[in-house]
């Protein structure tokens, strides 16, 4: 019979998909890595897994742990998937930014989760990353996942996301695309595609008040970049280890209001209904057009499902009030 042992066994092997319409005025054929496949919709269970699985290898989670992450959401759904199955808690520390479906449904699977303000720095210890920090050292045995610095992330990349779209393009692909926030799928992805053939172009999409572009150009931390900024899922006010910026041969910059029209030109235009990274980086992909020629391959990455963002870009009023809308 053709069945799975339990739900981790879907995660991966997600289809690529031809965008038609929103991309028309380019040159080249445009492919998109359709992440929402994955059983909690979206391409973080796969770090979720690999992470985790990772962890009880070297024994940093034991059975009945606690598992303590900072996430805007997606992360944090891929870990209690496997929780559910392995028999850990989770508590999840988020910012007050991440839309309030993201949380509810994290609470559904059984997380506690804590909500932390976003305008304050990073070593604040009102900040996400300090709050998951001090509960992981208060909490007895838990494990404090740190998608950030933790090399599963990438490598989760590498071993699945990268082969994958080597193998679905047949070795054609010529540019990668992606929203950069962990770094884990532009590097673990670009790490594995540059192997194959070096000449291939891996294009970071960055978001305006993040920190992630001008660090990749000028090797400069500038604090002056950072500024509170709508979308989520992208850019960042620190420098995770696991962004390779050798891997990346530039980035892009998609402003909040081009994300959030994008998400509803994807739906309009592909019947394609997708998170706010998703309209950052076909965004980015159409500011990028110059860089493309009639026989590249570009392979664009959509990070999750527009159903957790019902109650913010898909939304009239608080498009409205955003500005996004007349």
């Amino acid at each position: 019979m053709g069945f799975f042992e339990n739900i981790l066994e879907t995660i991966g092997n997600t289809p690529l998909i031809k965008l038609n319409n929103i991309v028309k005025n380019l040159p080249c054929t445009v492919l998109a890595k359709y992440e929402t496949f994955n059983p909690g919709n979206s391409v973080k269970d796969r770090i979720g897994l690999k992470m985790i699985n990772d962890a009880e290898k070297k024994g940093l989670l034991k059975p009945g742990g606690t598992i303590i992450e900072g996430t805007s959401g997606n992360t944090g759904m891929g870990l209690a998937i496997v929780a559910i199955h392995r028999g850990y808690k989770c508590i999840f520390v988020t910012s007050d930014k991440q839309s309030k479906g993201k949380l509810n449904v994290l609470r559904i699977f059984g997380a506690e989760v804590i909500v932390c303000p976003t305008n304050v720095d990073v070593e604040d210890e009102r900040s996400y990353y300090s709050v998951s920090k001090r509960l992981s050292k208060e909490i007895p045995n838990s494990w404090y996942v740190n998608q950030y610095d933790n090399p599963s992330n990438a490598i989760a990349h590498y071993e699945s996301t990268g082969p994958e779209i080597w193998k679905q393009t047949e070795g054609k692909i010529t540019h990668f695309v992606v929203g950069v926030g962990t770094g884990g799928s532009i590097s673990g992805v670009g790490k594995f595609l540059k192997e194959m053939n070096p000449n291939i172009k891996i294009w970071g999409v960055d978001a305006y008040g993040s920190v992630l572009k001008k660090f990749h150009e000028t090797g400069v931390f500038d604090k002056d970049e950072i500024y509170p900024y709508k979308t989520e899922g992208i850019g960042e006010d620190m420098i995770p280890e696991n962004i390779d910026f050798d891997i990346i041969d530039g980035f892009t910059k998609v402003t909040d209001k081009d994300a959030a029209l994008y998400c509803r030109e994807l739906v309009r235009k592909e019947a394609m209904f997708l998170g706010n990274s998703a309209g950052a980086a076909i965004k980015g992909v159409l500011q990028l057009g110059e860089h493309f020629t009639k026989d590249d391959i570009v392979v664009v990455l959509f990070h999750d499902h527009g159903s957790r963002y019902i109650d913010k870009i898909y939304n009239d009023e608080w498009m409205k009030e955003m500005g996004y809308l007349k």
